[in-house]
């Protein structure tokens, strides 16, 4: 078996691995956008690493975009094969290839009023809705924990990865003198988190690609971050009489925010507070969440029994209208408005931060990692003033943060999760998805286990396993 790391390699973004098996069978381990700034115009996005026609099959952990955003471009170049999926992972991409497609067309059409003013051609987006469309028709879906047969000596399996709903951890067998076992954990989740299940152990392998995401980091209680969020609400609506603006990633994160809200409604907490979330993707997103009941753990399984709707509660108003949404600028009282994105990079939620900046009794919260350079990183990192929209803005409002709400799993939490597999005859561990500082120390961290069969593979290198 032969290995191609071609995304994801001494960086979080643009997950994509190429298994060359002894049959002659080639096979794409996601499928990722290199995530940045100007992703449409990126030289990894606009060349594969690879010959997309030759490609056999794509297995696709999960759905966001860092993992599953190139297919459509894929397929564009030549790519025929099945893509497999978990059911729930199938109800996403939709959604969020399209969202993605929509946005490298206005991004496009932006760059190229300046390129056209410099004398330069225009640029095509990497895809369009038609390429999104064409892709969907290609995937198919594989329940957890059933072995799949790609031909008669391959076949692979996924199991609950915990990160967010769908989300797969992949196990490829071979048969044949020199069969073995290739394990890729995709994006590895947290145990005892709201709404979705720990984690399942990942079978026995002899090789195994791993995340390393917070290789280098621990995460706060969460407990203690879920009462910080009581009190931030509480400050700012009940004492300030102010907007708590709140940037949340449409997948994952915004559910996790609705549930811990209905959570305080059931205690009588929120009152009547008004609660809006403007985002269409992520309104289409929690519908899916409904459907899915399946990835859903114990805890919201026992909620279920006497709230049928864990993701909504009577002051909830979900709003997808642009005119409603620009309505809530001139909203008089208290309220909290969730909205993407999550660095407060685009959407909406730019809009209403620009509207209540300036405001000393309204709070912005950011419930995740902002990339550097972005808005939401810049508030973070206390520039004042700041620029929105175009326009320099004094920052009055309070700017907190709550990072415990990351579905990628820690040092800690990792190093329980590969530990099983490092003690059962692994041969060959290579980190990936992650800084090249995350990776060093989650290898100084796992050496004492396992020895030296860690590698941390640079994009594009070939290893023969």
């Amino acid at each position: 078996m032969r290995l191609r790391f071609c995304g994801a390699a001494r960086t979080v973004t643009g997950s994509c691995h190429l298994v060359q098996t002894d049959g002659g069978l080639n096979l794409l381990l996601d499928c990722g956008l290199f995530q940045g700034r100007q992703a449409y115009i990126d030289d990894w996005n606009m060349r594969f690493a690879f010959v997309p026609k030759e490609i056999d099959a794509v297995i696709l952990s999960h759905a966001h975009i860092d993992h599953a955003g190139r297919i459509p471009k894929l397929v564009k170049e030549g790519f025929r094969g099945p893509i497999y999926c978990t059911p729930a992972t199938h109800a996403l991409v939709a959604p969020l290839l399209l969202d993605c497609a929509h946005i490298q067309q206005k991004d496009s059409e932006y760059h190229n009023k300046h390129r056209k003013r410099q004398g330069l051609p225009p640029l095509d987006p990497l895809y369009t809705p038609n390429d999104v469309h064409r892709c969907l028709q290609m995937f198919q879906t594989v329940p957890y924990e059933n072995w799949f047969s790609l031909n008669s000596k391959v076949r692979f399996q996924f199991r609950d990865a915990g990160h967010i709903l769908g989300s797969a951890t992949v196990s490829i067998e071979t048969d044949g003198p020199h069969g073995l076992r290739l394990g890729f954990t995709g994006d590895v989740g947290r145990p005892d988190r709201p709404i979705l299940r720990d984690p399942n152990p990942m079978l026995p392998c002899d090789i195994l690609i791993s995340e390393s995401t917070y290789g280098d980091k621990l995460h706060p209680d969460r407990h203690r971050e879920e009462a910080m969020l009581w009190e931030i609400v509480y400050d700012t609506c009940f004492q300030r009489l102010g907007k708590l603006l709140i940037p949340a990633f449409s997948l994952g994160r915004t559910q996790e925010i609705l549930y811990l809200l209905n959570r305080l409604d059931q205690q009588k907490l929120l009152r009547h507070l008004p609660v809006f979330l403007d985002s269409p993707l992520s309104v289409d997103i929690t519908a899916i969440y409904r459907k899915h009941l399946d990835c859903f753990d114990d805890e919201i399984r026992q909620l279920l029994l006497t709230d049928p709707n864990p993701f909504g509660f009577p002051q909830l108003t979900f709003i997808t209208d642009v005119e409603q949404s620009k309505q809530l600028n001139d909203y008089p009282g208290p309220a909290i408005i969730i909205s993407a994105s999550g660095m407060a990079e685009a959407g909406r939620i730019v809009h209403h931060i620009k509207n209540n900046i300036e405001d000393e009794r309204c709070t912005i919260l950011f419930v995740g990692h902002c990339a550097e350079g972005t808005l939401g990183w810049r508030l973070r990192q206390g520039i004042n003033p700041v620029r929105v929209l175009g326009q320099h803005k004094t920052v009055k409002a309070r700017i907190a943060a709550l990072d415990g709400f990351s579905a990628h799993a820690d040092q800690l939490e990792l190093m329980q999760f590969l530990k099983p597999l490092l003690t059962s005859g692994l041969k060959q561990l290579f980190l990936v998805h992650g800084t090249y500082e995350s990776q060093i120390a989650l290898q100084q961290l796992l050496q004492p286990v396992c020895g030296d069969i860690i590698s941390i593979p640079d994009f594009g290198q070939e290893v023969v396993v």
